[in-house]
């Protein structure tokens, strides 16, 4: 469970204090699937770094399954990051002279898995992610979509119980977007992981069971989705 309370974030600019995050109060439940949507400046990157333990809040509190963790040290928030969070970025972050499978072992490299069954481990995420046949294919030969599988099968292979995606179909067309957004759905309902997205996009907002609207640095509105879309439904305007 995520716990953050009267959160703040204070971003000191030459003389200029801006306030990235202002008092907010979120609760997310394990298991949960949410987006996070705003304009910018409204705080959603800053809700996610800190959501991914990569950065500290200047004041509120942030408790993930019970303990907090503000006041960490460097080394205690590395080891939550990599046992308990996955990451997907938008332009999708992959080492560009690896291959799809050496990309997805380096997080178990940092974890300390070696050997046969840090491959094993990268080859069923592959496997997760329907890629297992490009496993030795640099990202220079893969698409779009099939980069940013990649990153998804990165992000999952230590098996977090987060999952964290900034825009993640930001960088990819409508039909590969509502693709990655099924696959997202797959996961969570398959795995139970806590999967949370940021978007500019109503539409793909729409595909999970709560959107967070923020504004000014705070929670503005809390909707629940009653019937999220499924993947592959058109979009009204198509």
């Amino acid at each position: 469970m995520i716990e953050l309370t009267d959160l703040t974030k204070i971003f000191t600019l030459g003389e200029e204090q801006v306030r990235a995050l202002d008092g907010l109060n979120l609760h997310i439940q394990k298991g949960e699937m949410v987006a996070i949507m705003g304009p910018s400046g409204s705080g959603k990157s800053t809700l996610m770094s800190i959501i991914g333990c990569l950065d500290a809040p200047t004041s509120g509190t942030y408790c993930l399954d019970g303990q907090p963790v503000e006041n960490l040290k460097d080394d205690e928030l590395a080891l939550i990051r990599s046992r308990k969070i996955g990451f997907v970025f938008q332009q999708f972050n992959l080492l560009a002279r690896t291959t799809a499978l050496e990309n997805v072992m380096l997080p178990l490299s940092y974890a300390g898995v070696h050997g046969r069954q840090r491959r094993e481990l990268a080859e069923a995420a592959l496997e997760k992610v329907a890629l297992l046949d490009r496993l030795k294919h640099h990202p220079s030969q893969l698409s779009g979509g099939q980069q940013q599988r990649v990153a998804i099968a990165r992000a999952l292979v230590n098996h977090p119980a987060i999952v964290l995606a900034d825009e993640p179909t930001g960088a990819l067309d409508t039909k590969t977007g509502a693709e990655i957004i099924g696959l997202f759905q797959k996961l969570h309902r398959e795995d139970g992981q806590t999967v949370i997205y940021v978007t500019h996009d109503p539409f793909i907002a729409r595909h999970t069971e709560r959107i967070i609207h923020l504004v000014d640095g705070k929670v503005a509105h809390d909707e629940r989705v009653a019937a999220p879309i499924s993947a592959g439904t058109p979009r009204p305007d198509d």
